[in-house]
């Protein structure tokens, strides 16, 4: 379950930077394309940000993850570029 983990933590982690670059770069200069493209990444991201804290929560006591180290793994999901950290530092 640590590699689907590993996986999920590094998949998520890829399409939060693809929704902030559909925002920043495609947003500004091609409304409708940032449109189309939204929901979709929108809701892969979604999908892959509930597996990646189900995952966490079902990893706390096999990795006996402490408190501090198990709120670092659940904050590391909310900052973009987290969960690459946490994927090389807990997996």
């Amino acid at each position: 379950m640590l590699k689907i983990f590993k996986i999920t933590a590094i998949l998520e982690g890829i399409s939060y930077l693809v929704l902030f670059a559909n925002m920043l770069f495609i947003k500004p200069n091609n409304t409708e394309l940032y449109h189309t493209l939204l929901y979709p990444i929108g809701m892969t991201h979604g999908i892959l940000f509930i597996g990646y804290i189900i995952l966490a929560f079902l990893l706390k006591t096999p990795q006996k993850w402490g408190v501090r180290d198990f709120g670092i793994i659940l904050i590391a999901s909310l900052l973009p570029f987290g969960t690459f950290y946490v994927e090389k530092k807990y997996c």
